[in-house]
């Protein structure tokens, strides 16, 4: 293993600044649209929940990779190029929003009905009320599963390694087949990931013992 960091250490740290970069970018992402269409799955208009409820099973039960694919290939084949970064990001987005749409939703009916209809009676829109009262309390409830699909996301993130995304399960393949020492150069990579999964991991169960 200090062979590999010693010959590969910054195609290593170049994979690991990748792969920290997409988490980031899909998280932020993912968190507001899957808020949204969580929101939109309670909304009083039924068509707004139809349309809520079709991309949150679309993009929930196709795999990553499926997805992931179809932007590297497809799309550049009929509209615009797009990098394996690009494409495996926005798969990457497309995908955890589903899940997260579901957490949040489940959040959201898990507090009181009567503290949406007090601040409607209140003179509150149906918006104010949600971003007021309503999520405030669901996203205290859902911290424990948001906490698992952010670790999900970075993990996830590895399927940049199928469209040259050069992060850091992509560096490990390649330096794998270059070295032909795969134990030690597997090793190191998931080391890697550890760094990004674990402090994250702890976090979580702070912020879940500070809010409780």
């Amino acid at each position: 293993m200090i062979s590999i960091f010693q010959n590969y250490g910054g195609e290593l740290l170049y994979g690991l600044g990748q792969t920290l970069l997409c988490s980031i970018i899909a998280l932020v992402f993912a968190l507001i649209i899957g808020s949204g269409f969580a929101i939109l799955e309670v909304f009083p208009n039924k068509f707004l929940r139809i349309i809520s409820r079709v991309y949150i099973e679309v993009f929930r039960n196709i795999p990553l990779l499926v997805i992931t694919m179809f932007f590297y290939v497809v799309i550049p084949m009929y509209i615009v190029e797009i990098s394996g970064f690009a494409s495996g990001t926005v798969g990457l987005i497309l995908y955890s929003s589903a899940f997260i749409a579901e957490t949040v939703r489940s959040g959201i009916q898990s507090v009181d009905p009567g503290q949406m209809e007090g601040a409607r009676a209140n003179g509150l829109t149906f918006w104010q009320a949600m971003r007021y009262i309503v999520l405030p309390q669901a996203f205290r409830y859902v911290i424990p599963p948001l906490g698992n699909q952010f670790i999900n996301l970075v993990k996830n993130s590895s399927v940049l390694a199928f469209v040259a995304g050069f992060d850091l399960m992509y560096q490990g393949n390649v330096i794998a087949s270059d070295s032909l020492q795969s134990m030690s150069t597997y090793l190191c990579v998931g080391m890697l990931y550890l760094i990004l999964t674990l402090p994250l991991s702890y976090y979580m169960r702070y912020l879940e013992k500070k809010l409780a």
